[in-house]
């Protein structure tokens, strides 16, 4: 015997599996395609500013399971106080400098600083540094964080 087929369940076009590594990606595209952040901003424009100041985190590897929860807390937040009619906008940003930086370079380079110019140097942790601002962003969005993605603000910029 069928047990489903006791069940008084209702007939539904949702799918009963999540599929997520299927349907995640196409969530995203929906959002970036609707603008839906951008929406967001423009209906909550001339309500009481919120401000949520985000330390933002260094430029050096791929996000970990504190970053996830870092950025989806704060997410939270900033959702929630958008809900509760504060004009709150999230702009991301990235710590492009130091020596958490400087070390996993120099791990991938295989080098000491004895090996290398600072002239080179600097121009190379500049290109890891924008790396993994890039990696990070994407593995954040993957989160659902909402943001000002195309305009953060980085350590390194003039």
């Amino acid at each position: 015997m069928d047990y489903k087929d006791t069940l008084n369940l209702p007939k539904t076009v949702f799918p009963m599996k999540a599929d997520l590594p299927k349907r995640e990606p196409l969530f995203l595209k929906e959002w970036q395609e609707k603008g839906i952040y951008q929406l967001i901003r423009r209906k909550s424009q001339g309500g009481p500013k919120y401000v949520l100041h985000d330390g933002p985190p260094y430029a050096n590897g791929d996000i970990h399971i504190g970053h996830a929860l870092n950025k989806t807390l704060k997410d939270i937040v900033v959702k929630y106080k958008t809900m509760q009619g504060f004009d709150s906008a999230y702009v991301p940003g990235w710590d492009c400098h130091g020596l958490p930086i400087e070390h996993q370079l120099f791990k991938e380079l295989k080098i000491s600083k004895h090996q290398i110019s600072r002239i080179d140097f600097r121009s190379k942790a500049y290109e890891y540094a924008m790396r993994y601002v890039s990696s990070q962003r994407e593995q954040f969005k993957r989160l659902g964080v909402f943001g000002d993605w195309d305009n953060p603000y980085l350590t390194l910029s003039h």
